[in-house]
């Protein structure tokens, strides 16, 4: 038999087929490779990058927590220290305790359990107010206190001063020391000391006085209790004993002679105060201190000087 020869020009035309075949599956590869493959690849990165971010950032808002926590410990622990009160130190050792409590519990917790740690973060707050609310009483605290040092100083200079003036007086001005001990204390001004004469006029000479008249204001004081209060003025001659006015009033746990007493209302404000002394006995020339008591506590004094 002899064989059939294909035309040289359909040879030509099914290679053209094949060749053009090829190339379109080329390009639908190259398509989906640019299109979708490469797209995904890319997205899966920068996914991972967003993962890794993420990660180290709970790691560094833990660890900033953690540091927080420590700082925060730190600072009890100085207040603690310069602390000297009882009760104080009590409520702050707690407080620091807590606060430790909270810290341990912060490092056992992973970074990537966020609601645990917004929730210690949460309490972090919540111990720091609590520092700095034993701040403001730590410091109006040490006002009061040093406010209570310069009113006892000054005290104790105006008593020195009278110690330079009269020997005689040092063991009842030691008696007579006062201890500031409270801010609500009363306090006597404008203490006056006046003898009057058979007609109760103001006279120089003691031995013409028949009446003693002591003036002195009740400062105002709003952190006073108001009621009635029992003011006490003691009066010393120059010879250091006190012209007795039939009673005695506690001072410092021991019983005092006044010379006379008045039951006054106060409310608060400045109140004026006046009482009488009637002479009965040779008065002698020299100084006369007056000492003003009242709630067990000396409040003002002065020393007048009186001729013969």
């Amino acid at each position: 038999m002899k064989s059939k020869r294909i035309p040289l020009k359909m040879k030509k035309e099914q290679l053209t087929v094949l060749v053009a075949s090829v190339a379109v599956a080329l390009l639908v590869a190259a398509a989906l490779l640019f299109f979708v493959i490469l797209p995904q690849r890319s997205d899966n990165k920068e996914l991972e990058k967003k993962v890794a971010a993420t990660e180290e950032l709970a790691e560094l808002i833990k660890q900033e927590t953690e540091n927080d926590y420590e700082r925060l410990g730190q600072q009890y622990g100085e207040m603690l220290s310069q602390l000297t009160n009882d009760s104080l130190i009590a409520q702050l050792t707690r407080e620091q305790m807590r606060a430790q409590q909270l810290l341990d519990s912060l490092r056992k917790v992973k970074a990537d359990d966020a609601h645990e740690i917004a929730r210690l973060r949460k309490e972090l707050n919540s111990v720091r107010a609590v520092l700095r609310d034993y701040i403001r009483q730590v410091d109006s605290l040490n006002r009061v206190n040093q406010n209570l040092r310069q009113e006892n100083t000054q005290l104790n200079s105006r008593l020195d001063e009278s110690h330079r003036q009269n020997q005689n007086l040092q063991q009842e001005r030691e008696t007579l020391t006062e201890k500031v001990t409270i801010a609500a204390q009363l306090d006597a001004t404008a203490i006056s000391m006046t003898a009057l004469n058979k007609r109760g006029k103001p006279s120089k000479k003691m031995k013409d006085a028949k009446t003693l008249q002591v003036n002195f204001n009740i400062s105002r004081n709003v952190t006073a209790q108001n009621g009635q209060r029992t003011i006490y003025v003691r009066v010393q001659t120059p010879a250091g004993t006190v012209l007795y006015g039939g009673g005695y009033f506690n001072y410092e746990n021991r019983q005092l002679e006044y010379s006379m007493k008045k039951v006054i209302e106060y409310s608060g404000e400045e109140t004026p105060v006046v009482v009488y002394w009637q002479v009965e006995e040779f008065l002698e020339a020299g100084e006369y201190r007056v000492s003003i008591f009242a709630d067990g506590n000396l409040i003002g004094s002065r020393t007048f000087s009186f001729e013969k």
